[in-house]
Order: structure tokens, then sequence, then C-alpha cells
């Protein structure tokens, strides 16, 4: 079997940032999907599972609310815990999305009261959230983001 894009990237070698993970293209429509890597990844430690489901969950709610709605494929956690992949349609690069992804942070990091979506007949797992843990991992991130910019794999 092949390997797939995201196994071919050198893991040791990311850093925190936001990268253009792959590029479709299906029937002349190109889906851009991007890396959010909140963590480096065998270095520091995974975001906690109740941290991820609410950065899931008020990152997903800002950008399908946001002024890029419409090209919002999908928003969701990596496997391994370390980041999220922001599927959107178009041919895009991360300066397409910094300021949106920046904007998404400071929502998180202004949020308070009940996590959009937390109810049992909206949520699989509506008890398992951490606000306090998330507001921690986005603001590190974003700190990164800002102060680092970086936009390309080594």
């Amino acid at each position: 079997m092949e390997k797939i894009a995201s196994f071919k990237v050198n893991h040791l070698k990311l850093n925190r940032g936001l990268y253009v993970s792959r590029k479709d293209v299906y029937n002349n429509v190109t889906v851009t999907t991007f890396d959010l890597r909140f963590t480096v990844p065998n270095k520091t430690e995974p975001i906690p599972n109740p941290a991820l489901h609410t950065i899931e969950h008020l990152f997903a709610t800002f950008l399908r609310n946001g002024e890029m709605k419409d090209k919002i494929v999908y928003f969701g956690p990596m496997g391994c815990r370390t980041g999220f992949y922001l599927i959107l349609f178009g041919d895009l690069y991360p300066q397409d999305v910094y300021d949106m992804v920046i904007q998404a942070c400071d929502f998180v990091l202004e949020f308070s009261g009940e996590i959009p979506g937390n109810k049992p007949e909206e949520c699989g797992n509506y008890l398992e959230h951490d606000l306090h843990v998330a507001k921690s991992a986005i603001k590190t991130y974003k700190n990164d983001l800002i102060n680092y910019k970086n936009f390309q794999y080594e």
C-alpha cells in the first residue's frame, strides 16, 4: 500500500504551525486540507481529550458562522491529539486562513458560558469538556503561530 501524505511528514522536525497538509482536486473542485499543529509531536504532551473536544466544538462553531463559512468542509481533531485538520473548498494557502485561525483562537480565549452543542441530544460525548485546558492549549498555539509563523513543512 502507498504511504499516505500525512505519514510522509517528518514528525521529528514538526513544530506548532499552520500548514497545508494536502490539496485534492475532483471534478475541477479543489479542496485544501490544513494541518493546525497545536503541539510539537513526540516532544510535548498531546492535547487531553476533554480539551480537544472543547476546541473542536468552539472552533467549528466560530468557523461555520464566519466569513468563510461557505468554504468550510470540515474541522476536527487528529487522532494523535497534536492538532486539528481544517478542510476548505478552494486552492488555498496558510496566509489565506491565518487571520481566521487567529480570530478563532481569540473566540476560544474570550469564550465563557455553555459550550455550543453540549447537550446529550447534540453530542455523543457531551460530558467530556475542559474549557480551562482548551484555553491553555489555544494560548500556546496562538502565541507560537504569531511569533514563528510556521507555514511550511520541513
